[in-house]
């Protein structure tokens, strides 16, 4: 419980516009999920951002806020191209579409940002993004 308290302090510690991003896919991922937790395109999405925040936690907590956090979003790779099938299913008929496309949409460009920063840190950046109290870095 205290590393994702931890993790969720940083984060909001980032410089803008990057806790506005954050509170933008939470708002998407989750709370969009939960309001149509009807459907399995929800529970999907769910599933991944649970998936995700376990990974995410796992590296805060052995090193920091680091740029190699966004490999939680590993399990949007296959969720993304699922979601637009379904969408090609559903259509935008309804809000459930947009939701979906939404979500494609804002995890998508996520994942760009995700792969720059996964490179940046494979190339040697692995400095903390923002400080961890507590922890060196």
């Amino acid at each position: 419980m205290k590393t994702m308290i931890e993790f969720n302090k940083a984060m909001m510690r980032m410089p803008m516009p990057w806790p506005l991003w954050v509170t933008i896919m939470v708002a998407v991922n989750v709370f969009g999920a939960i309001h149509f937790i009807a459907a399995i395109e929800a529970k999907v999405v769910i599933a991944a951002a649970i998936a995700g925040f376990v990974v995410m936690a796992s590296i805060f907590g052995t090193k920091g806020f680091v740029r190699l956090l966004g490999i939680g979003h590993i399990f949007w790779v296959p969720m993304l191209p699922w979601l637009a099938v379904r969408l090609g299913d559903i259509g935008l008929n309804g809000a459930l579409g947009y939701w979906i496309l939404a979500v494609i949409l804002v995890d998508g460009f996520s994942l760009i940002f995700d792969a720059a920063d996964t490179v940046r840190y494979l190339r040697g950046e692995r400095t903390p993004i923002t400080a961890t109290p507590g922890r060196a870095g």
